[in-house]
């Protein structure tokens, strides 16, 4: 498929005017497309009723375990400081709740708190690339940024579930369309995109929770594209899931100041100082003209949801390597060295190769190998800062090789194609790989298996609650009369 060429405005363009959108490659049209225009039309239209049921189920699949991620968050030290210092700031609104904790503060910090403790872990979903040269990280976690805004302001409202389910479907439908859009310079060069276009994304959704007319929904997108933000170079930090809680609380603040009658650009997305340009260098407007719900991301290409709580990229080498462990019943000390190759991108987000804290592990595929070979799982229980630092930990990631490996990388970088080869002390070689993970589209996790994850989590946070009947009542969100009754079941008793 050749990709349209972007035209350029010319030096004299007045001010204010929109970048011409890519020409198409197989006619002469080539005009202006407003697709902040585009975007509050799709937002201030898409209705529940209208939306595919296979999207819907899958929707629901998704924020299922983001509300469970969201509980298990709320105990990391990354979600108690932030909420230590927001307490601190003395009596405030109780107007929506922080999950796990059960407490209770204005709508916009509520969302940053969410957000933050969903993505703590590094354990919830990611959005699929479409195009080859698209690595999965140059995409989106979706519902950790989108979710959090949708679920503050709706309880807020005393609203249904149906309302939440609504906002979060386009919230998601935006961020990911726009992820796909924008040039992958933007991911390459340094940025966070669940902290940039989930922004965007999360504002989406939250001015529909609102109720925004079109000219406010466009400020809305004009004041969360000015907010958003996120550097990869914090990877194995706390302040990767800050991007995610940064990017849900600037969405509360923009849709609220749009509504009370703040000004932005209006076409804040394809102008020439706009996001794309300003963020990315440009942007393919096929990926996004015309696109929003043609089809829905849940329906094509899907969003994965993760079995570990570690870098999606991570995820298919694990998954391979757990089946051959298994299968050759391969011990820590018969094995002598561990090669893992990839394509270029994926050593580009997995950065810490001698880990030393939870954090950095989850972004170490060195990490990831040897937990698996000394324990066999990697949940939870296994990423901690204790177990980082065993020696015998430590002692087996000195044993695993990890670079880019030609083959992974003529696979394109919509794949994560992972070539793991086990050597072991009495001369065999073992070798396995794979280009998608458990919990992807093509290896999709069963119910039974999402909702021993949602299990663990709410444990993990301390929450007591039958986790089957909680996640019956949210895999049927839409029936729901009031999300506050439904929150009340998150929380510590």
């Amino acid at each position: 498929m050749n990709h349209p060429t972007p035209q350029n405005v010319s030096p004299g363009a007045a001010e204010g005017s929109s970048v011409s959108a890519f020409a198409d490659s197989t006619s002469d049209y080539s005009a202006t497309l407003e697709i902040t225009k585009e975007v509050a039309e799709f937002v201030r239209t898409a209705r529940l009723s209208d939306i595919p049921r296979a999207v819907v189920e899958q929707g629901k699949r998704s924020l299922l375990d983001g509300l469970g991620l969201a509980v298990a968050g709320s105990v990391t030290q990354a979600a108690t400081i932030p909420g230590e210092l927001i307490g601190s700031y003395g009596e405030l609104r109780p107007d929506a709740t922080t999950l796990g904790t059960g407490t209770r503060m204005p709508a916009r910090f509520a969302a940053f708190m969410n957000g933050l403790a969903i993505h703590a872990h590094d354990y919830d979903d990611t959005q699929l690339a479409v195009r080859s040269d698209r690595v999965y990280g140059l995409l989106t976690h979706p519902t950790a940024p989108v979710l959090p805004s949708s679920l503050a302001l709706v309880e807020r409202a005393n609203g249904t579930g149906a309302d939440l389910l609504l906002g979060y479907l386009i919230g998601v439908e935006v961020a990911t369309k726009l992820a796909e859009a924008i040039d992958p310079r933007h991911y390459d060069d340094g940025f966070h995109a669940t902290g940039t276009l989930g922004t965007i994304g999360s504002a989406a959704g939250a001015a529909r929770v609102l109720g925004l007319g079109d000219h406010e929904t466009r400020i809305a997108l004009g004041l969360a594209a000015t907010q958003a933000a996120g550097l990869r170079e914090n990877f194995g930090t706390m302040t990767k899931p800050f991007h995610a809680g940064h990017a849900a609380e600037s969405a509360v603040f923009a849709v609220e100041l749009a509504g009370a009658g703040f000004s932005a650009a209006s076409d804040v997305l394809e102008a020439r100082r706009g996001f794309f340009h300003a963020a990315g260098g440009g942007y393919d407007s096929t990926a996004v003209h015309e696109q929003l719900g043609r089809p829905w991301i849940f329906e094509e290409p899907g969003v994965s949801i993760k079995p570990h709580p570690s870098g999606s990229l991570t995820h298919p080498g694990m998954g391979a390597l757990l089946d051959l462990i298994l299968a050759e019943d391969v011990r820590p000390e018969q094995v002598e060295r561990v090669t893992v190759g990839t394509n270029r991108h994926m050593p580009n987000a997995l950065i810490h190769h001698r880990p030393t804290t939870e954090l950095e592990a989850k972004f170490s595929m060195e990490f990831c190998v040897a937990i698996l070979l000394l324990e066999r799982r990697a949940g939870l229980a296994q990423f901690t800062d204790e177990v980082v630092r065993r020696d015998d930990v430590r002692e087996l990631i000195e044993r695993v090789d990890f670079g880019v490996a030609p083959e992974a990388e003529a696979a394109g970088y919509n794949n994560m194609t992972t070539i793991i080869t086990i050597h072991l002390r009495d001369g065999r070689r073992l070798e396995t790989r794979a280009s998608f993970g458990k919990g992807s589209p093509q290896n999709p996790m069963s119910d039974e298996e999402l909702i021993e994850k949602f299990s663990d989590c709410l444990a993990w946070g301390g929450v007591r609650t039958d986790p089957q009947a909680l996640a019956d009542r949210v895999l049927s969100l839409e029936e729901e009369p009031s999300v506050v009754e439904l929150l009340r079941s998150f929380v510590v008793s």
